[in-house]
């Protein structure tokens, strides 16, 4: 495939060649499960799993690997906190992500490990850097030798003399260096016996970069394509996971792909700083695939600001899209038309992930396709249904994808609900017919009033919900 992805490494757009010829393998950084996801939470599983449908659509084979890290110090203090065993805290949390995953349409990975059922792998690969030198063990702790790395900040350019300590432990005393970052935490008095797991150097629990490195190439192998994630997780996660692994011996990631933040009231949204939106709420006011589209339209790289407005915005820009498909598959039916993706739109994902371009490829193609339909062209307005609803499908927003069809409501409520709309636009045309038109428009207003919108088209009257 020509598709070029920009490479944080490299700081530069590179062709995209995958190690094995006819697969791709993705490993994409997932939630510490400390509370529920946020907009900003979720882009990142948005991005990657546009990415994954278009390597899909290269007619690549894509092993997706996405991590659930359970075990963590902040984990430990909410659950503690609320009164609850750390695991429970995490579980609910987990849960909690897989749902907004799911609302949003994000495609399940092909695997999707937690932390905490992969120590053996991290004990193994901590034991492979203590034997190479680039890890030493302190009263328990192990910590990674970054001295030892000469590649250590190359992925973010940064030197090492220029680095702060890494301030990922109470003390660095026991530090070669403070700039040494734990790869494995000895057991604290007062934490839960169930939080640490033996190892040789003693009980602890794992740090939060050596559990990715285990559980890539527990899933992908010593080297892989892709590793994904948010932008501020180059540094330190991302630059310690290259270390530590390229250190032991591993090849590790060929491309780092970033996406941008999603920021409220020009910050980045973090639960630390308590501007978040979380998706359970979000969805209460706006559809899902309205948020979808809100996520996916921008570019990857870029910062999204969230607001009421631009999330409106997106909501009329996505309905205009579904209107198109729902009117002209009731015309041409669901299925007519090839499902051929137009080449602006290829080129546009082809072109590090280019979304707005390949979003405004669907426009045209719609602009076309209403102009078809006005005119009564079925085959021109098939050649538009086919050509839209593929593009949307590798975007996630096909509106007939079950997934969004089926979605918003008790399937015999909508039934009554459409037959007592019909009902009325029986109504109304009878009235037209004899000419009775006050009769007519009151009906039509009766149901914009309440939020119903009709629009009389050559083959009869059609209605939609207005939003």
């Amino acid at each position: 495939m020509s598709l070029r992805l920009y490479d944080t490494a490299a700081r530069a757009v590179r062709d995209f060649t995958p190690l094995r010829a006819g697969q791709a393998s993705v490993y994409v950084c997932g939630l510490t499960v400390q509370g529920p996801p946020h907009v900003g939470h979720v882009r990142a599983a948005l991005v990657f799993d546009v990415l994954r449908r278009w390597l899909t659509a290269g007619g690549l084979e894509v092993r997706y690997v996405r991590n659930v890290t359970d075990i963590d110090d902040k984990i430990l203090a909410k659950a503690a906190a609320n009164g609850v065993p750390w695991w429970a805290w995490a579980y609910a949390n987990e849960l909690a992500c897989t749902r907004a995953y799911d609302v949003l349409g994000v495609l399940p990975p092909t695997y999707e490990p937690r932390a905490t059922g992969h120590i053996p792998d991290m004990v193994a690969l901590m034991a492979r850097l203590v034997e190479r030198g680039h890890a030493y063990a302190v009263d328990g702790d192990v910590y990674f030798d970054v001295r030892s790395f000469p590649g250590y900040g190359e992925l973010t350019g940064q030197k090492l003399a220029d680095l702060q300590p890494a301030a990922d432990t109470d003390t660095d005393e026991r530090k070669r260096d403070p700039r040494d970052f734990a790869l494995w935490k000895a057991a604290k008095e007062g934490e839960p016996a169930t939080a640490s797991w033996d190892t040789p150097w003693g009980r602890g629990r794992p740090g939060w970069h050596l559990e990715c490195s285990a559980m890539a190439e527990r899933y992908l192998g010593p080297e892989f394509d892709i590793h994904g994630g948010g932008l501020d997780l180059r540094f330190p996660h991302h630059e310690n996971e290259r270390a530590q692994s390229m250190a032991a011996g591993d090849g590790f990631a060929q491309y780092w792909v970033h996406n941008g933040w999603v920021t409220l009231g020009g910050e980045k949204m973090s639960k630390s700083l308590g501007n978040t939106a979380l998706v359970d709420e979000v969805v209460k006011r706006v559809r899902p695939v309205e948020l979808r589209y809100y996520l996916v339209a921008p570019h990857y790289r870029s910062t999204i600001e969230f607001t009421d407005a631009a999330l409106a915005e997106a909501g009329a820009a996505y309905r205009r899209l579904e209107s198109f498909v729902r009117r002209a598959a009731e015309r041409v039916g669901a299925d007519a038309g090839k499902p051929e993706l137009a080449p602006e739109f290829v080129a546009a994902l082809d072109d590090d992930l280019g979304t707005p371009a390949a979003v405004a490829a669907v426009h045209e193609v719609v602009r076309q396709g209403n102009t078809a339909l006005a005119a009564g062209d079925d085959d021109a307005t098939a050649t538009a249904l086919g050509s839209v609803r593929a593009m949307l499908g590798v975007l996630g927003l096909d509106p007939l994808d079950p997934r969004w069809a089926d979605a918003g409501g008790d399937e015999r409520l909508t039934e009554v609900t459409d037959g007592l709309v019909r009902l009325a636009l029986e109504q109304r045309q009878a009235a037209r017919a004899r000419k009775d038109y006050a009769a007519a428009d009151a009906i039509r207003a009766q149901l914009g009033a309440l939020g119903v919108q009709v629009e009389d088209t050559p083959t009869g009257p059609r209605w939609e919900l207005g939003r």
